[in-house]
């Protein structure tokens, strides 16, 4: 039988402490940008195969992928293959027993999300260079 006291009860006392660590958040951020890079690689899938079946599905995947809604995905997954490359960096550090120390880990959190960004602004750039 549902207890009808429920709504009486105290939520767990450590929900009002709770602060979240550099360390979920750089790691759930990596489950994140998996997950989106696997949507970028379909629109780049759809891209290829609408070139590969006619003019006019190519033109229409060309317009969605340079529109501003598909530079922005576009960029938003290179920082996406940036963080999540760094990620794996530093998991394979972890794998040699190196940087598992709370602030050792904590920088490389803070290195991930700096170094991507820093790498996302210089890949475009670069390509920004080249067109």
């Amino acid at each position: 039988m549902a207890d009808s006291n429920s709504d009486n009860r105290p939520l767990s006392p450590h929900l009002t402490i709770y602060r979240p660590q550099m360390t979920s958040i750089s790691s759930i951020f990596v489950r994140i940008t998996g997950n989106a890079l696997l949507g970028a690689t379909l629109l780049l899938v759809w891209w290829f195969l609408a070139a590969a079946t006619s003019l006019g599905a190519f033109e229409l995947a060309s317009s969605v992928i340079t529109s501003w809604f598909g530079n922005v995905v576009m960029i938003l997954s290179l920082w996406a293959l940036w963080y999540h490359t760094l990620g794996g960096l530093r998991h394979l550090i972890w794998d040699t027993g190196r940087g598992l120390e709370l602030q050792a880990a904590e920088r490389m959190g803070w290195m991930m999300i700096i170094g991507s960004l820093v790498l996302t602004a210089l890949t475009v750039f670069y390509f920004l260079q080249g067109v």
